[in-house]
């Protein structure tokens, strides 16, 4: 059976030196917390997209500082495979616009990034917090 492949786009949210995570149901049932991330819509780059998710997600708008890192992985859903691609971005939140999409978000919460390294549940989350906090001793 050929996978199903999706595409998704996703934020690294920063206020004040902590990371916006986002506490979620997976596919298994489990509770975790991770970065806000979701599918694109028709006509949408990735960018606008990790954008518009995170605002969906947490009630938080932000600006784009740019791509961190694109990474993909495989999983089932329902018993069958899914191939999937996630765009992530670095961004500033600017300013608290609504309330976080209480059908998919449990909590939002603001974290350092050692708590947030603790949080994370995803290899691919904390793939992206690896290579922002290499780039951000790097710029200084």
């Amino acid at each position: 059976m050929r996978p199903a492949r999706e595409h998704s786009a996703g934020g690294l949210a920063l206020r004040a030196g902590k990371l916006l995570l986002v506490q979620v149901e997976n596919l298994a049932g489990e509770i975790v917390w991770c970065l806000p991330k979701g599918h694109l819509e028709r006509g949408e780059s990735a960018e606008q997209a990790a954008l518009r998710e995170v605002a969906e997600e947490t009630g938080w708008r932000c600006r784009s500082l740019g791509p961190i890192l694109t990474v993909g992985y495989s999983f089932k859903r329902q018993g069958r495979p899914v191939s999937k691609r996630v765009d992530w971005f670095e961004m500033a939140a600017e300013k608290k616009v609504g309330l976080p999409d209480g059908a998919e978000v449990r909590a939002v919460r603001w974290a350092a990034a050692a708590s947030a390294r603790r949080l994370l549940r995803y290899p691919t989350d904390l793939r992206v917090l690896l290579k922002w906090s290499e780039s951000a001793r790097r710029r200084g």
